[in-house]
């Protein structure tokens, strides 16, 4: 089950819910609108399982995970039915629970249940979710995102109940930081942890280190000085994942060998949308020992690079990552990357280039920058135009066809486009003049360049063909046309 980190609609699907309302209102005053009803009081646990399980709201259905739950006779007034379809996945979001019920009921019920999402409920009380938590053997995921849980306080003896737990997401409680450090202390298995959204600007440091945290969740808080974050590494020395987007972080400061010892099992962090603003920075991470992917989009160092300029220039700076903001860094890239690298820095001050830059110089040598060479197809030619005796030096579109280039030289020769020959004369060609007598066909095609020749000839027993009008600026030269 994916925590999220958004407010879903404050629902729960439990089909028809009965309610004995019959004598609740015997003035009629609800009716006429007068007044509004009291708020209703938040509900228990197992009166929502009941009514959101039952077989006429959850219909029996085989598959991995569900079952059929037959209890034993219950207490007279139980509010329970006889069985339940419950499935080993439980999701009560948005149910405006906030008491846990009666615990016999959520022994019977809930033994083979493995993951419960209590999120967006009304739960103000760490005693009452010790209460179902306790009575849920086989619980290994608790998601109480969204719960107003940060005025609470969480006494050790509440906390053991949380023994078996391996992922807990608390997102949007804002519960304290010493309310985390009472739970992982009493949660020996604990593998994941979800804080986000919980407007945390300072970490309490811990005696008590959590080894077996893996993943870390703490996206959406406050957290801009390395030297909260520096907490982290003691009291979670396993982490494996440190996710802390949108955190502001401002800088990394501490020397090589203290980041060292800070995250020896760190192999992803994610720092995107943080406030870094310095390529020592993203060089400090190399420090890591067993760092292997980086998420770092959205930062200030960032913002004045191209995309392609983004993803060279951090290749080059973390030799040892594999995967940058989710994408494998191929050998090839790497290699492509620090020669890049290189070349950017070839024309820096030697006072300005960065250590990085020297290393790379040591492994590839001074390299010169690549020749820029244009292989986006020509648009343009000048030609000189032919007729007679006469000259003129023209401008011709090459993405034009052979008859709309006709209709250009009309004014040029004095001729109109059915009255004319073209030729095109390649002067690097041996072959003579090529008749352009195709009129759809392109321009460049004939592979025309700057400084070939046109040959226009006037064609003969057309009516009123005539000789060509003098032109104004033209240099007279001496042309044989074709036979």
């Amino acid at each position: 089950m994916e925590p999220s980190l958004q407010k879903p609609t404050m629902s729960c699907d439990s089909g028809p819910v009965e309610r004995n309302i019959a004598g609740a209102d015997p003035e009629g005053m609800w009716d006429s609108g007068a007044v509004d009803p009291p708020e209703e009081e938040g509900r228990t646990f197992m009166q929502v399982l009941s009514e959101k399980y039952s077989p006429e709201n959850f219909p029996y259905r085989r598959g991995p995970g569900m079952g059929v739950v037959v209890v034993p006779t219950l207490p007279q007034g139980s509010p329970m039915k006889d069985r339940l379809n419950l499935p080993s996945v439980l999701v009560l979001a948005g149910c405006g629970i906030s008491h846990a019920g009666e615990q016999r009921e959520i022994a019977a019920f809930c033994a083979h249940v493995m993951e419960l999402d209590l999120s967006h409920n009304k739960f103000q009380d760490w005693h009452e979710i010790s209460k179902i938590v306790s009575n849920i053997p086989n619980l290994d995921f608790l998601n109480l995102s969204s719960n107003p849980l940060s005025e609470v306080v969480l006494e050790p003896s509440g906390a053991k109940a949380f023994a078996r737990v391996r992922r807990l997401v608390l997102n949007n409680t804002q519960v304290s930081w010493n309310t985390v450090l009472v739970l992982t202390r009493e949660m020996p298995e604990l593998e994941e942890l979800f804080l986000c959204l919980n407007e945390y600007t300072t970490v309490s440091a811990s005696t008590v280190p959590c080894p077996t945290l893996r993943l870390l969740h703490i996206t959406d808080n406050n957290l801009q000085d390395w030297a909260e974050v520096r907490k982290i590494g003691p009291m979670f020395p396993g982490l494996e994942t440190l996710v802390m987007s949108n955190c502001n972080l401002s800088s990394i400061q501490d020397s090589e060998e203290m980041l060292r010892r800070l995250f020896p099992n760190l192999r992803s962090i994610n720092l995107h949308n943080s406030a870094l603003n310095r390529w020592e920075d993203i060089e400090k991470l190399n420090q890591f020992p067993k760092l292997e992917d980086v998420r770092l989009q959205g930062i200030p160092l960032l913002q004045t690079y191209t995309n392609t300029e983004r993803r060279s220039l951090m290749v080059s700076h973390l030799p040892s990552v594999s995967s940058l903001n989710g994408s494998v860094v191929t050998d090839g890239e790497r290699e492509d990357s620090e020669r890049f690298f290189i070349r950017y820095h070839v024309d820096y001050p030697e006072e300005e280039l960065p250590y990085r830059y020297h290393c790379l110089v040591t492994k590839y040598g001074k390299l010169e920058p690549l020749a820029e060479i244009d292989l986006r197809p020509r648009c343009h030619a000048k030609v000189e135009v032919h007729c007679e005796d006469k000259v003129a030096e023209v401008s011709i579109r090459l993405d034009q066809t052979v008859a709309e280039l006709k209709k250009q030289l009309r004014t040029v020769v004095q001729l109109s486009a059915n009255q004319m020959r073209l030729y095109y004369i390649d002067k690097e060609c041996v072959f003579g003049p090529e008749e352009m007598k195709y009129h759809t066909r392109a321009l460049h095609s004939y592979s025309i360049q700057d400084g070939d020749e046109l040959l226009v000839v006037p064609k003969a027993g057309r009516g009123t063909t005539t000789t060509a009008k003098p032109l104004s600026n033209l240099n007279s030269k001496t042309l044989t046309p074709p036979p």
